[in-house]
C-alpha cells in the first residue's frame, strides 16, 4: 500500500475523467461548477453562484442545527455536573463516555464519511452520466453490498465490547480504586457501536447527496436522549442513568435521518455479481471500500481520538474529579472547532467530486477557502475562551455539586486546551482532502501517530509536575505537531495547494486572536458579574480581532468586512 501521489484522483487504473463528461449527482451542482469566487473562467458564470448559493445554504442550516446541538451538549453537561458534580461518579460514566466518543469519531464525524462520501459521490456520478449497468443503480449496488455486512461486523464488535468491559475499563483507567461503576457504564455505552455506526453510513449517504439537515440534526436526538434519561433516572440509577441515556440517543439518531435515507437511496435488490466473479463496475468500486483504503483510514481515525485516551489514563493517576475537569474544559473549548468544522463538512462532498472528476485546480481552490474560513472561525472562538475561561464556566456550570475550585480548575484547563484549537480544527481540515480521492494514503496516519507520540512524551513528563494543565499542554502540542505535517505534506501528495500562502494567512489570522484574548483577559475581571461580563466579551473579543485581522491585512478579514459592509449598502 502506497501513498496516493498528486495524480488524477480517480480510482486505481482508471482513466482520468473528463469534468465535462460527469453530469451532477442529485441535489449537488455540477462537478465542473467552482464555488462563488473561486471557480475557473469557464464555470465562473451560471453555475459558480449556484454551487456558492446551494453551499451557503447548507452551510447555514448546518450552523443552526450544530449550534443547537452544541447548545444541548452543554445542558447534557450540566445536568451531569449539578447530579454528580467532579466526582468519583462522574469519572466513572466519562471513562465509559469514551466509548462513544471512539465510535463518533470513527463511525459518524470522521472515519465513515472518509470512506463513504466518496464512494457514493463515485456511484452518483455513475447514475447521472449513464455508466449504471441494465437494470443496475450503481448507489443501490453501493449499499446492497456494505450496509448488511456493516451491521454484522459492528454488531459482533458491541457484543464484544459488552463482554470485555472489565478489561476495557482497566486498560483506559488503570488507578481507579473501584471499577464496577465504570463497567457498568461501558456495557450500557458500548451499543453504540453498532448505532453509531448506522448513523454515519446515513450521513456519509445523505451527504453525497447533497442532503446536509437530517445529518446535522443527530446530535440534537442524540442530547435529547441523555438528559431526558439522567432527568428521570438519576434519583433511582444515578450515574447510570447518563449511561442509559447514551444508548437510548443513539438509538434516536438513526430514528432522525432513516425517513430521508429511505426517500433518497430506495432499499431495492437490484443483480450483484457472485462472490469471486466481480463484474467490471464492481472491480472498480472495490478500490473505494478496499482493505487498502479502509486501514489507514482506521488508523487514522483511532490515532486522532486516542488523544482523549492518553489524557484520561494520565488523569486516572491525579485526585478525584481531574478526569471530569478535562472533560468540561475540552467540550467547551472545542466549540469554535466544532462550529469551524461544519464548513469542511458541507464541502467535503465537492472536493470528492472534483477530485473524482480529476479537477485538482477547483479542489485546490475548495481547499484552501475552507481552511481560511475555518481558521478564521475557530480562532475568533480561541480569543473568546482565552479571554473568558472563568466567566464562561461559572455561567455554564457552578451550581449543585459544581463549586468554585471546580470552575477555578477548569477554566485553568479550559485556557490551556484553547491554544491547541487551531490544530485540532486543521486537522479536521486538511484529513479530508487527503482521503478524498478513495486511494489508500497513510500519511495522514503517520503524522497523526507522530504528534500522539508527542502528546504521550509531553503529558508523562508534564503532568506529574503540572497536574491537568500538563496534560492539557502535551495536547496542543501533539495535535499542533500532527496539523503542521498534514500542511506540509498535503500540497506534495494529493492536492496543490500552496501551503506558504496558507500558513501566511492563518498566522494573520493568530495575531489577531491572540491580541483579541490579551484584550478580554485584561477587561473581564472588570465587571464583576459574570453573566454581563461574558455579554460585553461578546462584543469586545470579536471587535479587537476584526480590527488587529484588518491592521495586519489578513485577506479573510478584509473580504468578510467589505461584504459586510457591500450588503448593508445594498439594503438601504
Amino acid at each position: 500500500m502506497t501513498e496516493t501521489e498528486t495524480g488524477t484522483g480517480t480510482e486505481a487504473g482508471a482513466r482520468p475523467a473528463d469534468p465535462a463528461a460527469a453530469p451532477a449527482p442529485p441535489l449537488l451542482p455540477a462537478p465542473g461548477a467552482g464555488p462563488e469566487g473561486t471557480g475557473s473562467p469557464e464555470t465562473a458564470g451560471g453555475e459558480a453562484p449556484r454551487l456558492g448559493s446551494f453551499l451557503a445554504r447548507a452551510a447555514a442550516g448546518t450552523a443552526v442545527l450544530t449550534v443547537l446541538a452544541a447548545v444541548l451538549g452543554l445542558v447534557r453537561d450540566q445536568a451531569i455536573a449539578r447530579y454528580f458534580g467532579a466526582s468519583d461518579a462522574s469519572d466513572a460514566f466519562l471513562i465509559a463516555w469514551t466509548v462513544p466518543e471512539m465510535a463518533a469519531t470513527l463511525l459518524i464525524e470522521d472515519g465513515m464519511a472518509l470512506l463513504l462520501v466518496p464512494a457514493f459521490s463515485l456511484a452518483l456520478t455513475r447514475r447521472a452520466s449513464g455508466e449504471a449497468e441494465a437494470g443496475a443503480d450503481p448507489v443501490r449496488k453501493l449499499v446492497a453490498a456494505t450496509l448488511p455486512r456493516l451491521f454484522l461486523l459492528l454488531s459482533g464488535g458491541a457484543a464484544l465490547l459488552i463482554a470485555g468491559a472489565p478489561w476495557v475499563v482497566g486498560v483506559l483507567a488503570p488507578g481507579l480504586a473501584d471499577p464496577r461503576l465504570a463497567v457498568d457504564c461501558t456495557r450500557l455505552t458500548a451499543v453504540t457501536v453498532l448505532t453509531f455506526g448506522i448513523t454515519g453510513y446515513f450521513s456519509a449517504a445523505l451527504r453525497a447527496h447533497g442532503s446536509f439537515l437530517p445529518p446535522a440534526g443527530v446530535y440534537v436526538a442524540y442530547n435529547l436522549g441523555i438528559i431526558g434519561m439522567t432527568l428521570a433516572l438519576h434519583s433511582v440509577w444515578g450515574v447510570r442513568a447518563a449511561a442509559v441515556g447514551v444508548a437510548v440517543g443513539s438509538a434516536l439518531m438513526i430514528l432522525t435521518q432513516l425517513p430521508v435515507f429511505l426517500r433518497l437511496v430506495p432499499l431495492a435488490r437490484p443483480r450483484l455479481p457472485r462472490f469471486g466473479r466481480p463484474g467490471r463496475r464492481s472491480a472498480r468500486t472495490a478500490p473505494l471500500l478496499g482493505f487498502a483504503v479502509l486501514a489507514p483510514v482506521v488508523v487514522f481515525v483511532v490515532s486522532r481520538q486516542s488523544q482523549v485516551l492518553v489524557e484520561r489514563f494520565l488523569a486516572s493517576t491525579l485526585p478525584a474529579g481531574a478526569i471530569s475537569h478535562l472533560n468540561y474544559a475540552q467540550k467547551v473549548a472545542q466549540m469554535p472547532m466544532v462550529l469551524s468544522l461544519m464548513i469542511c463538512t458541507v464541502t467535503f462532498p465537492v472536493v470528492a467530486q472534483a477530485m473524482a472528476a480529476g479537477d485538482r485546480e477547483r479542489a485546490r481552490l475548495r481547499v484552501e477557502r475552507d481552511l481560511a474560513l475555518a481558521g478564521m472561525v475557530v480562532l475568533l472562538g480561541t480569543a473568546v475562551v482565552l479571554g473568558y475561561a472563568p466567566q464562561i464556566i461559572e455561567v455554564l456550570f457552578q451550581r449543585g455539586a459544581f463549586d468554585v475550585a471546580d470552575t477555578d480548575s477548569t477554566a485553568q484547563v479550559m485556557r490551556v486546551y484553547a491554544l491547541g484549537l487551531l490544530g485540532h480544527c486543521l486537522v479536521g481540515a486538511l484529513s479530508r482532502p487527503f482521503f478524498s480521492s478513495g486511494r489508500p494514503t497513510w500519511f495522514p496516519a503517520f503524522a497523526m501517530g507522530t504528534g500522539l507520540l508527542v502528546t504521550m512524551g509531553a503529558g508523562y513528563a508534564l503532568t506529574y509536575r503540572f497536574g491537568v494543565d500538563g496534560i492539557a499542554t502535551a495536547n496542543a502540542i501533539g495535535i499542533s505537531t500532527t496539523a503542521l505535517l498534514l500542511l506540509m505534506g498535503l500540497g506534495t501528495r494529493v492536492v496543490p495547494i500552496r501551503t506558504r500562502a496558507v500558513a501566511l494567512s492563518l498566522g494573520r489570522l493568530t495575531g489577531a486572536s491572540l491580541a483579541a484574548g490579551a484584550a478580554g483577559w485584561a477587561c473581564a475581571p472588570l465587571v464583576p458579574d459574570p453573566v454581563l461580563s461574558l455579554a460585553a466579551g461578546c462584543l469586545l473579543v470579536p471587535s479587537v480581532f476584526f480590527l488587529s485581522g484588518l491592521a495586519l491585512r489578513s485577506p479573510e478579514v478584509v473580504s468578510l468586512l467589505a461584504l459586510t459592509r457591500r450588503r448593508f449598502l445594498d439594503g438601504r
